[in-house]
């Protein structure tokens, strides 16, 4: 390396000096604090004055509120630009700091590029990664190849991260990863807020806690309560029940969860289905509430069951689940409907109450009485049989004739399903029936109208293949002729034929089908993050960001120079 004089190195540093006191307040030229031993190398660095540092202390320059040190500092003082070598730290403010082993700085542009074992603080959070640029400009540092954040709350890491200085803000691009005692978050796109501790997720991401697993393309998460929404294709499974919707909110704490628009709740232990616009789920009740053209669908013997009602609730462990619809109560699978003002369905039991004006369609026969309870077998969960207490009647239309009306009666109604068809039905206490009667070639023969204790129907594709009388039986068979119109209905009937649910969505009436769907902001209309961030700090007097504090620019100090 080339040797000069102390003369000369004097010389040198009185017109950096000079220089530096002809700069305005604001110049971008990089100044000099402590220069240390002084030489140049015109082969290697054309230009440049190298600095090193002494026994005393290492070199120091300071750029517009910057300080950084350094062992070996290569300065080019024409181009305004810096090669920092060896334990370097840079100072901005009393709060940002960077360390590594190399840096190059550009005073023009205010960009510093630092590689080897690079770490970057604010005092609360620590950033590592192998290569860092600091746009001193935009406040922003960035690596592309790898890095590390970590706070009081969270470990990071991603391929890519930008760090916005002034809102406190890393941005995580590519295999984005979250460790936290208490649960961890991998993603695609994430940006974190420093001070509030919030995250918002871009793209597939998944957060997985100690008894529950979020799924969402775009939300929200705060990491400290862990408390949070998603608002893209989200899906939360949590205490053996998965969450869908448009929007999906979920709280540890209170042990709640709610979603909006296009929901479906299901059942991983029992297979049942929830949809519905609006719902809730409360873990420690392990409960769902849930309306808006809601709908609960179970499996019966391949069928399903759906059941709906202007707000349906499901409580209770799996295995004694209830599940309870209300207002305008309606269910329908294939051979089987009805309607009421609420349902109440018990696992443990096995009973489906239809309470309030109930009215149960099997295939062609209408069933209506004061209260109706299906009851299934709880070792097959198969249908097994059928209650109406309190004026039971069963009406079916004569298909044959297509005139008139099969009907029973009686105070009490039982039931038997075999096989999920209706086999068996008996009426009991003051019974009484009309039956159209016809031989083998559909002519009819008469109309067979009886009173008396108790009546057995033997059924056969929803007809009535055979019937029993009990118990001083009186009545006869009338000739069509000698049985009047008017005397061939029973007191108390109601044909409601066209009140039948013939298909799952007979089971929604006008206003279900109508209803407005709530708007969901962040689907369709992007949203200002940095907006919504500061609004969440503003309403948590918590989250203040503390303002960074200038430091003073420093002028330089020369000491005498050693010839290296």
């Amino acid at each position: 390396m080339k040797r000069i004089s102390f003369f000369i190195a004097f010389l040198a540093f009185t017109a950096v000096s000079a220089q530096q006191d002809e700069q305005p307040e604001e110049s971008k030229q990089i100044n000099i604090v402590y220069g240390a031993n002084f030489t140049k190398d015109e082969a290697q660095f054309p230009g440049a004055s190298i600095f090193s540092k002494d026994d005393e202390r290492q070199v120091q320059f300071e750029h517009q509120g910057a300080d950084l040190w350094c062992d070996i500092a290569i300065f080019y003082t024409q181009e305004n630009k810096l090669k920092a070598i060896g334990n370097i730290r840079l100072q901005q403010g009393d709060s940002i700091e960077m360390n590594s082993g190399k840096i190059d700085y550009d005073g023009n542009t205010r960009l510093a590029k630092a590689w080897e074992n690079v770490d970057l603080t604010d005092g609360q959070m620590t950033l590592t990664t192998d290569t860092l640029y600091f746009d001193r400009e935009n406040q922003l540092s960035y690596y592309r190849s790898g890095g590390k954040v970590v706070d009081s709350v969270n470990v990071l890491t991603s391929k890519i991260g930008n760090y916005f200085m002034e809102l406190k803000k890393v941005q995580f691009r590519n295999e984005v990863h979250i460790d936290n005692p208490e649960y961890i978050i991998d993603s695609e796109q994430l940006d974190y807020y420093r001070i509030s501790k919030n995250a918002y997720m871009y793209g597939p991401s998944t957060i997985t806690g100690e008894d529950y697993k979020i799924y969402c393309e775009r939300g929200f998460y705060d990491t400290k309560i862990e408390q949070g929404y998603g608002v893209k294709n989200t899906k939360i499974n949590y205490n053996n029940r998965i969450i869908e919707g448009d929007s999906v909110y979920f709280d540890k704490v209170t042990s709640f969860a709610s979603a909006t628009n296009n929901i479906t709740v299901t059942d991983t232990i029992n297979q049942g289905v929830i949809r519905a616009h609006y719902a809730e789920v409360f873990k420690e009740k392990d409960s769902v509430f849930a309306t808006k053209r809601a709908v609960a669908i179970n499996l019966v013997q391949q069928d399903s069951l759906y059941i709906h009602g202007d707000t349906l609730m499901v409580t209770g462990q799996p295995e004694s689940r209830i599940l309870r619809a209300f207002r305008n109560a309606k269910f329908y699978k294939t051979d089987l409907s009805g309607k009421c003002d609420s349902i109440h369905s018990e696992e443990k039991t096995g009973i489906t109450q239809l309470i309030t004006n109930p009215i149960l369609w099997n295939l062609e026969n209408q069933i209506t009485g004061d209260s109706i309870h299906l009851i299934s077998d709880l070792e097959t969960e198969k249908l097994d049989s059928l209650k109406v207490l309190e004026n039971a009647f069963i009406i079916s239309f004569d298909t044959i004739g297509k005139q008139g009306y099969n009907q029973a009666k009686g105070k009490d109604l039982f039931g038997k399903f075999i096989e999920n068809e209706l086999k068996i039905i008996d009426l009991v206490k003051n019974t009484e029936v009309i039956y159209y009667m016809y031989n083998d070639d559909e002519e009819l023969i008469g109309i067979d109208k009886t009173i008396c204790s108790k009546i057995r129907l033997i059924m056969e594709n929803s007809d009535i293949k055979d019937i029993t009388f009990f118990v001083n039986p009186d009545g006869d068979i009338f000739p069509e002729a000698d049985l009047p119109v008017e005397s061939r209905k029973l007191k108390g009937f109601v044909w409601r034929g066209n009140e039948r649910i013939l298909s799952k969505d007979d089971i929604f009436d006008e206003d279900d089908n109508n209803i407005e769907l709530v708007k969901i902001r962040g689907i369709d209309d992007p949203i200002d993050i940095d907006t919504e961030e500061q609004e969440r700090q503003k309403n948590n007097p918590l989250s203040t960001v503390p303002n960074t504090k200038a430091v003073e620019t420093k002028k330089p100090t020369v000491k005498k120079a050693k010839t290296p």
